[in-house]
């Protein structure tokens, strides 16, 4: 339960930065390059690749290369790492929510 704690607590530090959220929503839909991103995001190719070292230093990227290019891709395991920590806050608000229905069911 530790070891989640600790990479949780890193997941979340990550993401909390908009610029490397951004380009987390860019490859959710599909693979892209560095250039493909700049383009993407209207940002310097050393601003985009500072990002993208941090999320795939902390898991949530991946990347091959081909040709010349490195392709990027999201990696799930830290987003599971991220949801795992959130499953008893969400089993909360949901028995928090049920309560809710029932009462305004009962008037």
């Amino acid at each position: 339960m530790r070891h989640i704690m600790a990479v949780s607590v890193d997941a979340f530090a990550v993401l909390a930065e908009p610029t490397r959220r951004r380009i987390l929503d860019a490859l959710r839909r599909s693979e892209r390059s560095v250039g493909e991103l700049v383009d993407v995001l209207g940002m310097s190719q050393p601003a985009v690749s500072k990002h993208l070292k941090v999320l795939r230093e902390a898991g949530f990227v991946s990347c091959r290369t081909a040709a010349q290019h490195r392709i990027y891709r999201i990696d799930v395991r830290p987003f599971r790492t991220v949801d795992g920590w959130l499953a008893p806050y969400r089993e909360m608000w949901t028995a928090h929510l049920d309560a809710l229905e029932r009462h305004l069911d009962k008037e």
